[in-house]
C-alpha cells in the first residue's frame, strides 16, 4: 500500500465493494524460495469475512497449501500514467494513478466435497450480471464429465482479518491539478481502465467509487 495517507481515506465497506464488485485479484503467499502467486476469481461474503476461491490442483499455491496458511489477495482497478504537464503546476514529477484493494488473513483448504456448491455460487454471481442471459450452473453439464472435470481443482476459502486500499487519484495536488490531469488520463492511452479512473479523478471527494 502507498504510505501516503492522503490515498487512503476510502471505508472498509467501499474497498470491500469495490473488490467484492471486481471479483478478480492475485493471490500471494510466501513460499520456500519466495512469493507464489496465483490469479483467481473469487466470490466474497456480503460481511467481507471471507473470500472463496478455487485453484488448479497442479499449481505451487495449491500444492504447498496443505494447511492454512496467511495470504493476500489483492485486487486491482484502473491504473494509467499521469504527465506532471497536465497539472499545470510548477516542478513536478511523473506518477501513476491507480486504485488497489488488499485482502490478507489466512488461507484454508477446503474438502472437495464443498467444490461444486462454490463453483455455483461463484458461476451464479458473475452469471446474474449477464441477465437476461439463462444462468450456466453444472448441472447442466454431464456429471462424468463434470467429475473429471472437478478433479483438476481445489476449493480453498480466505478468512479475511485486514482489508486495505490505495486509491491514488491526484487528490493530494490542489483541484484544479487535478481536474487538468484528469481530462488527459481518459485518452493517453497509457494503462488501464482510462475512462474509468478518469471519472474518479473528476469525483469532488475522490476517494471511492462514483
Amino acid at each position: 500500500m502507498h504510505p501516503n495517507p492522503a490515498f487512503h481515506t476510502a471505508s472498509r465497506e467501499e474497498n470491500l465493494a469495490y473488490a467484492r464488485e471486481r471479483g478478480f485479484g492475485m493471490l500471494a503467499l510466501a513460499g520456500e524460495d519466495g512469493p507464489v502467486l496465483s490469479h483467481v476469481p473469487f466470490l466474497l461474503s456480503q460481511d467481507g469475512t471471507t473470500a472463496e476461491l478455487h485453484l488448479a490442483r497442479s499449481s505451487r499455491t495449491a500444492r504447498i497449501t496443505k494447511e492454512p496458511r496467511t495470504a493476500t489477495l489483492a485486487v486491482t482497478g484502473p491504473d494509467g500514467y499521469v504527465s506532471p504537464d497536465w497539472y499545470d503546476v510548477p516542478d513536478q514529477v511523473p506518477t501513476w494513478n491507480y486504485i488497489a484493494v488488499h485482502l490478507s488473513g489466512c488461507l484454508v483448504p477446503l474438502p472437495d466435497e464443498a467444490l461444486q456448491d462454490q463453483l455455483d455460487r461463484l458461476s451464479t454471481a458473475f452469471e446474474t450480471r449477464l441477465l437476461p442471459k439463462q444462468i450456466w450452473q453444472s448441472g447442466k453439464m454431464d456429471q462424468e464429465a463434470l467429475t473429471r472435470l472437478m478433479r483438476m481443482i481445489r476449493p480453498f476459502r480466505l478468512d479475511i482479518n485486514d482489508v486495505q486500499g490505495t486509491w491514488k487519484l491526484s487528490q493530494n495536488k490542489p483541484d484544479t491539478a487535478r481536474l487538468g490531469a484528469a481530462s488527459h488520463v481518459a485518452g493517453s492511452g497509457v494503462g488501464t481502465d482510462l475512462a474509468l479512473l478518469s471519472g474518479l479523478m473528476q469525483a469532488p471527494n475522490p476517494k471511492g467509487p462514483i
